[in-house]
Parts: structure tokens; sequence; C-alpha cells
């Protein structure tokens, strides 16, 4: 069976999503985007209220042109109370496609295929996969061990191909892209499509500040390391003089409340919140105590430039 291209699912150009990042996406640079005949999606916790979020979509919509198109990110566990309300806006405002995260999609997927939404999941195994496509998703998103932020543990090759041939779904990879030629390889392996975060955070429009911007051109791939602090679930970050003083593994009472069974759901949302908080400030503020989330993809990251600049980069 001949599975759907990213393409032909999202009705684009070039088989690419502007991956959604926390603080980093915003409606400039998936507007750039669409206009680059690529996707781009964007996380709806980027928005504190709903009015916002409605609003970013009003104004993506009236912006899209052929070959491009737009939705969002929504993380689907109990550690974001905005979830219900969040995908009853975006369902009410018929986003082209939405993204899940974190958590079973089963709810996300019946509330979009009601409207015509498409729905991919994160997974970064096969048997997340499977269960993902028992529920009707529509595409998965293959995080693999290149990726930034919450990465995946399995190479992009044997991710792809695994569940390329075990699942009837189409996958796209998320991770290890920075140039034509990575992509090509992501393609090569049986992906339909790649998503693309890291290399888009120097990009003129995104939204972070102009320190964060030039540490991805500053920093490489040996720079990024796992870190535990942010949300409880290892990410990937800078590894700034003020990460190596704070270090990146949970303390012992952290790892003891995560254990404990009663508390951990609790233990985890207060961690997912604080973590937040750090990302948010050290993103949009000139602050000692830097928190940059980014990939090992940085490491072809030589300036600050255009969306339409890093699109072509990626794809011609």
């Amino acid at each position: 069976m001949t599975k759907p291209t990213l393409t032909s699912l999202l009705q684009i150009d070039l088989p690419l999503i502007m991956a959604p990042m926390f603080l980093v996406s915003n409606t400039k640079m998936v507007i750039e985007g669409m206009k680059s005949g690529v996707a781009g999606c964007i996380p709806a916790l980027n928005y504190r209220t709903l009015e916002e979020l409605r609003a970013s979509i009003i104004e993506l919509r009236a912006a899209k042109v052929a070959g491009g198109s737009f939705g969002y990110n929504l993380i689907v566990n109990k550690s974001n109370i905005k979830y219900k309300d969040q995908l009853a806006v975006l369902c009410e405002e018929k986003v082209d496609f939405i993204i899940t995260s974190l958590g079973s999609p089963e709810e996300t997927i019946k509330a979009a295929h009601k409207v015509g939404i498409k729905v991919f999941c994160d997974v970064t195994d096969l048997a997340f996969a499977k269960k993902v496509e028992s529920l009707g998703a529509d595409a998965v998103i293959a995080v693999n061990n290149l990726a930034g932020g919450h990465r995946g543990t399995h190479a992009p090759e044997e991710l792809i191909k695994e569940l390329d041939l075990h699942t009837g779904l189409p996958v796209i990879s998320a991770g290890g892209v920075s140039t034509k030629l990575d992509l090509q390889k992501m393609l090569s392996y049986g992906a339909v499509g790649v998503s693309v975060g890291s290399p888009f955070i120097a990009s003129l429009e995104s939204g972070v500040s102009e320190e964060y911007k030039q540490a991805c051109v500053d920093y490489g791939a040996k720079d990024i390391v796992l870190t535990e602090k942010i949300s409880g679930t290892p990410c990937t970050v800078i590894n700034t003089p003020y990460i190596k003083k704070v270090g990146t593994q949970q303390t012992w009472i952290e790892s003891t409340l995560n254990k404990n069974k009663s508390l951990k759901k609790w233990v985890k949302m207060i961690r997912y919140i604080l973590g937040s908080n750090a990302v948010t400030k050290a993103a949009t503020e000139v602050t000692y105590k830097t928190v940059w989330v980014a990939g090992p993809t940085i490491a072809n990251t030589t300036e600050i430039s255009a969306v339409s600049k890093i699109v072509d980069k990626l794809t011609l």
C-alpha cells in the first residue's frame, strides 16, 4: 500500500514542517514558512489565553497561501490544564492539522476528525506508534535521538524503517535535519517528510532574544546536553555556564518524589510549570540563568537569517 506523502497530506509544496517550539514559534515564522511552501506549527501553550490563541489562528488563516499550511501542537497529558479548552478552539477554528505530544491523543483525534482536521502524533517507539494508529492518527512524527527538546532514544534510520515497515501510517521524521542532504537521507529511509525545529531558532522572525539566537550560532552539537531539571523528562539544552553550574540530574528529593505513585502527577506538574517559567525567562530576557533549549542540528547554524533562507538551505 502506498502511503500519502506529507505534501499531499497538507497540500504543501515541500515535505517540511517547521516544528512547534515552546516560545520560539510564532505567526511571523509560520507566515514566512507558508510563503516558502512549507507547513508551520505553533505550540498552543505559547499563548497565555484562549483569545490570543484564537487571534493567532485568524491571522494565519488570513495569510495562508497556496502551497503552505499551518497547525498547532497540543500537550495532551494532565500537566496541561488548558488542553481541553485549547482543543475546542482549534476545532472551532478548523486549523489544518494538530500535532499531539506527551500523552494519549485519543480525545484529540476524535474531536479533530469530526471537523476535518488531520492529527499527527509524536512517537518515540513502535509500541506507541501502533497505539496511535489504532486510535486513527493520520501520521506519526518519529522523534529520534537527534531531536531537540524532548528527544527519542532511537537513531533516525532505525526508527523510521521500523515504523514504516510495521505500521500503515505515513512517517514524518523529527530530528537530525539541518541540510538538504539530511532531509534526503530521512526520505530515503522511508519518511514522507520531516519536522525541523532547531535550525529555525536563529531566524529573524523567531520570538526569542538575540542572545538565544546568537547562542545557536556560537555553540555546536558537542555543546548539547540532556537535562532532567526542566520538566522531569530529559530535554536537550545548550550547555551554558549556568547549566554547568546547576547540573543536569534531578536531586535525590526530586527523584524520590517522582517515584511516589500518589505524588508523581503533582510533582511532574509543578516541575513542568517551574521549568517552563525558567525557559521563558531565559528565552526572552538577558539573564545569567540561560536555559536555552536546542538540538544538535544547530551545528549547521552559521548566522541569524530569514525563515525563507533557512527553508532554501534545507530544500534547494
